[in-house]
């Protein structure tokens, strides 16, 4: 007879199989016990997806299994409106909705809204009512009012009580964040689209309640700012460790994170075009964040002087760095002020081959790097030969972005992994290419056998993915 683990043996074998779902998919066929564990976590984030990227027979599938979870009186008085076949199925083995313990009020909508026709309103009041009574403790709540287009009453919601995340816009009801205040002490986790100049209290209330809060996200677009809620979030600058500021033209004051004295993450993104965007940055460069770790500047980027000095005050303790625009002096200033950095992407132009072997020599600990190759920028050869060459000991990722066609012929490809061969110490080396244009499928067609070659020698893993999906 066969040994069966313990139930806390699996429960924990199977944590560790959360992001791999095609694994815990199969685990469901196994038995009704891995069945039963595995469903669970299967289930626990269902509704934190991206429909655009999702197929239709499976936003389909979740849909048709919450509706089977609805009380009795909802599905008569769903049926009763809106009668399109969906209720008819036979019984589900599991309360999946139980299960969940992240909700997102757009994702519903949105996928409620290609189904429902007559009664989309009264379907998604139904199911949030039902999650509302099923979720005894909630993680991430996300809820946007201008991406629903629903009237949509929120509930009480007891389970919220444990709610660490939370995803929100500010111009919804008063009701719903004074709700919030009253129970939610504990979030660490805040993102916050900012569609107004002026906030409401409630809101205020509820950031300003909290007990631990750790990472804040603040969008301002079309009009919208920040500035009234900086005095609720200052209360915070010393539990704050990872800060993102998001805005278009029109950006507010940011010169509140200097009072951030534990940050350790800090994301800016500001449309191109706008120079006066970073006139805050004038004084936060010489600001000193002595836990600072990761700096992103994912679209527009400060004059490079202002750059170089804040780097000069803080770059000794980066582990990663992005930055969407490149200039010789901040490359060569990165090798200067940043001996300890472990992730890198700046653009290299044609002519600074030497910049980036300068950064190789200089950032002994470097793990990763994302590289642009093509006109106007280092080819794909020279990256090859380069990283060959004067990349540290620890260096184990290189991803490479084609903007146009590639220089670099499958010898080159090959010499290059044979040199990643014979490294000493051996290093599984993660290459990726960052799809773009469709100028990598060409190089991918040519390049394929190469590519197996040594992914079967154990040499690399390979992997291609999306600009999107990479941040780009």
């Amino acid at each position: 007879m066969a040994c069966q683990l313990p139930v806390d043996c699996l429960n924990e074998i199977f944590e560790h199989l959360e992001i791999d779902r095609s694994t815990l998919h199969s685990c469901l066929l196994v038995n009704r016990l891995w069945c039963e564990i595995s469903v669970r976590i299967l289930w626990r984030n269902a509704l934190d997806f991206n429909l655009y990227f999702k197929r239709p027979s499976n936003i389909y599938s979740i849909l048709r299994a919450l509706i089977a979870c609805l009380p009795n009186e909802s599905k008569i008085l769903l049926y009763n409106n809106d009668n399109n076949g969906i209720f008819i199925s036979k019984p589900f083995l599991f309360n999946y909705a139980s299960f969940c313990k992240t909700l997102s009020i757009p994702e519903i909508s949105i996928m409620i809204d290609g189904f429902f026709k007559n009664s989309k309103i009264l379907v998604a009041n139904e199911i949030i009512k039902m999650f509302a009574n099923q979720i005894s403790s909630l993680k991430k709540l996300t809820y946007y009012h201008d991406c629903c287009n629903l009237n949509i009453s929120f509930p009480h919601f007891p389970g919220a009580r444990d709610l660490s995340e939370l995803c929100c816009s500010s111009d919804l009801p008063p009701d719903f964040f004074y709700q919030l205040s009253q129970i939610c002490h504990n979030l660490q986790s805040i993102s916050v689209n900012f569609h107004t100049s002026s906030v409401i209290n409630e809101l205020k209330d509820l950031i300003s309640s909290q007990n631990n809060l750790k990472d804040l996200d603040l969008s301002a677009f079309h009009g919208g700012s920040w500035t009234d809620i900086v005095p609720a979030i200052t209360k915070h600058s010393h539990t704050i460790t990872k800060l993102k500021l998001w805005s278009d033209y029109h950006i507010t004051s940011f010169s509140f994170i200097s009072s951030f004295s534990n940050l350790q993450e800090l994301t800016f993104f500001f449309y191109i075009g706008f120079t006066g965007v970073f006139e805050d940055f004038i004084k936060l460069q010489y600001v000193n964040f002595s836990k600072l770790q990761i700096l992103k500047f994912l679209c527009e980027c400060p004059k490079p002087e202002y750059v170089l000095k804040f780097l000069e005050n803080n770059g000794k303790n980066l582990k990663k760095f992005y930055a969407n625009k490149y200039n010789k002096d901040l490359g060569l200033s990165i090798a200067k002020f940043c001996p300890n950095l472990k992730s890198l992407f700046i653009k290299f132009m044609y002519n600074d081959l030497d910049v980036l072997k300068t950064i190789f020599i200089s950032c002994q600990y470097l793990e990763s790097i994302k590289i642009w190759c093509g006109k106007s920028y280092l080819s794909v050869k020279e990256v090859f030969e380069t990283v060959a060459i004067y990349s540290p000991s620890n260096f184990r990722e290189l991803k490479i972005r084609h903007i146009t066609k590639s220089d670099a012929s499958t010898d080159d490809l090959e010499s290059f992994f044979a040199c990643w061969e014979r490294r000493s110490p051996k290093k599984l080396l993660s290459f990726t290419i960052i799809e773009d244009m469709g100028y990598h499928l060409y190089y991918l067609h040519n390049s394929s056998k190469v590519i197996e070659k040594y992914e079967n020698l154990g040499t690399i893993k390979f992997a291609t993915i999306d600009k999107i999906k990479e941040g780009e």
